[in-house]
């Protein structure tokens, strides 16, 4: 049985990132933690980069795949709409990859960090507008501006499964759903 070498590398790549974030993270670690030579990396990946936007491309395929799974689901566009939020966050706390680049960007602001996490960001908001546009194609949802819609949905959930959580007592997942069905569906205003 032959080892398959990509993959151990991009295993042994994707733990040290998590362990010392991407502007740490040099070819000779990602070599020792796989056990292999730095050539047998350079066989399949020029650059540290290069083997990063293979994890970032793996890891956008995966969320792709859970996200369409939710989407297919017959559930009202609401309910799919908490479901995809819920994937979201769960598989950004889940990959731990990033997290550690949430936390990066955070602390020392590294350039290929930051252009990870956009990039998922980018990968969710896609899929988000597309389930909008659909919805307004079915009426389930008032003719807008499906990247605005979509921008502001996800920034509004972040916002109450993240940033409230600093300053006050998180806020269960229940309680979640309840902000987000109020400004989503029923708006504020009497």
């Amino acid at each position: 049985m032959s080892i398959d070498r990509k993959a151990l590398i991009l295993q042994a790549a994707t733990k040290s990132f998590v362990q010392f974030g991407y502007k740490a993270t040099t070819m000779d670690q990602v070599s020792k933690i796989a056990n292999v030579g730095k050539g047998t990396i350079y066989t399949f990946f020029k650059t540290k980069e290069e083997l990063f936007e293979e994890i970032l491309d793996k890891a956008s395929q995966e969320l792709t795949s859970v996200m369409n799974r939710l989407a297919s689901e017959d559930h009202t566009f609401t309910q799919k709409l908490l479901n995809l939020l819920d994937s979201i966050l769960e598989f950004r706390s889940d990959h731990e990859l990033f997290v550690k680049l949430a936390q990066e960007v955070r602390d020392i602001g590294t350039v290929q960090a930051l252009e990870g996490v956009k990039r998922m960001e980018e990968y969710a908001l896609d899929f988000l507008r597309q389930q909008i546009e659909r919805a307004i194609q079915r009426e389930e949802v008032k003719p807008c501006d499906p990247s605005v819609v979509a921008f502001m949905i996800l920034r509004l959930y972040l916002a109450l499964t993240t940033e409230w959580n600093k300053g006050h007592e998180p806020l269960d997942k229940n309680r979640i759903k309840e902000h987000m069905i109020l400004f989503i569906s029923k708006g504020i205003l009497v």
